[in-house]
């Protein structure tokens, strides 16, 4: 029996739904990335959550979860998932993975990818793609660049060999995610500040208002669907999940790191920025109990981050293509980064952005920013 051969029988796949198996698909990451400074374990109660009680996406996604074992041992995780919001591609529905962290070992990723695989082919998937954690709106893409810093707030951490170990089960890439860094305190270019001069005859930029939260939340909510509905692999928010969504919004962040452009009242454009949590938990280990929530809270009330990630932001379609549209952009970005030079915030993530998104890069690149990170999307045909 060939060796690659023997080494797969030697590992089992168990599914992750209960009992230790789900602990250990929790854990695992920590036995993955011991000794890596640059990793942040992510706040357990909120991995759970996301993974295994998410209501809001298990109304239009179905999700599995495994975990690999050798010897007794856990050796790698994975998720799958069918999303009933993806649009089909042309000759067949696309099915996710997620959540992958493994040794650095061939057959281990050979027998989570063979088991995500048959899941999904099972329900009719004719591609997969990911790692999506859990959809296109959270955590998406596989890190290939600049491993040597820490991840911002809802972005990822992996392992170099991570990429070479995907392509030996046969999965290619097909887009590029970038991140970009930049200074709150840029100066903005002359052209676009002449702009947002004039457009504000008719522009109003305001802060998040909480006496009418729901009606701002959803106004949110309306404008991203509609401003990336055309974009690649687009998937709507349901109500129900911009609600969890809000939940964190409201309560991590001030009410001027969201800024939300009008014209006459009707919500055209809005922005968030989200303090960077991973820079104040890091040494948590994940855990809240029994006095991580008083750190937490202390850290974000008296100390609070340095810096801060631009992680949703849209602008109403009928404004994309005018020039209009590349002024709203700036108008909402002008306005929270003036936000947080005054809580003060000195370096910000902005992104993700597609790498063949011209339009957004070129505003983002002319206000000062420069590439920090790459992540990468994969997909095979099933």
């Amino acid at each position: 029996m060939p060796q690659g051969q023997q080494d797969r029988d030697r590992i089992s796949v168990v599914a992750a739904d209960q009992g230790v198996a789900q602990r250990d698909f929790l854990h695992l990451p920590e036995r993955i990335y011991a000794g890596d400074p640059a990793w942040v374990a992510p706040l357990l109660i909120e991995q759970k959550s996301r993974v295994f009680k998410n209501k809001p996406l298990f109304a239009h996604c179905e999700v599995a979860a495994w975990v690999a074992y050798r010897g007794g041992a856990p050796v790698g995780r994975i998720t799958a998932q069918l999303d009933r919001l993806q649009t089909e591609e042309p000759d067949g529905k696309v099915g996710y993975f997620g959540m992958i962290e493994a040794v650095d070992e061939r057959a281990v990723f050979a027998a989570l990818f063979d088991t995500a695989e048959d899941w999904l082919k099972a329900r009719g998937a004719a591609y997969i793609r990911g790692p999506y954690n859990l959809t296109i709106n959270e955590e998406i893409g596989l890190l290939v660049e600049n491993f040597d810093t820490p991840p911002f707030i809802m972005m990822g951490h992996a392992k170099p060999y991570y990429d070479t170990r995907l392509a030996e089960q046969g999965l290619t890439g097909i887009k590029d995610l970038l991140t970009y860094m930049v200074t709150p305190d840029f100066t903005a270019p002359e052209v676009m500040t002449k702009l947002a001069e004039r457009a504000s005859r008719k522009v109003t930029v305001r802060p998040f208002n909480r006496k009418s939260k729901a009606a701002d939340v959803e106004a949110m909510r309306d404008i991203f669907n509609d401003a990336w509905a055309d974009n690649w692999g687009f998937v709507p928010f349901t109500p129900e999940e911009f609600a969890e969504t809000a939940k964190l919004l409201t309560l991590l962040l001030p009410d001027d790191f969201i800024q939300i452009a009008e014209i006459e009242g009707r919500p055209v454009a809005f922005i968030t920025a989200f303090p960077n949590l991973n820079e104040i938990v890091s040494d948590l280990r994940g855990r809240l109990l029994p006095l991580g929530w008083a750190r937490l809270l202390w850290r974000l009330k008296v100390r609070g981050p340095r810096s801060a990630r631009v992680a949703l932001m849209g602008v109403r379609k009928e404004h994309q293509y005018s020039r209009l549209g590349p002024t709203l952009a700036f108008m909402v970005i002008d306005g929270v980064r003036h936000a947080m030079m005054r809580r003060g915030i000195e370096s910000v993530e902005m992104g993700w952005i597609l790498e063949d998104n011209d339009g957004m890069r070129h505003i983002i690149e002319a206000i000062g920013s420069t590439i920090h990170k790459r992540y990468r999307v994969y997909q095979k045909r099933l």
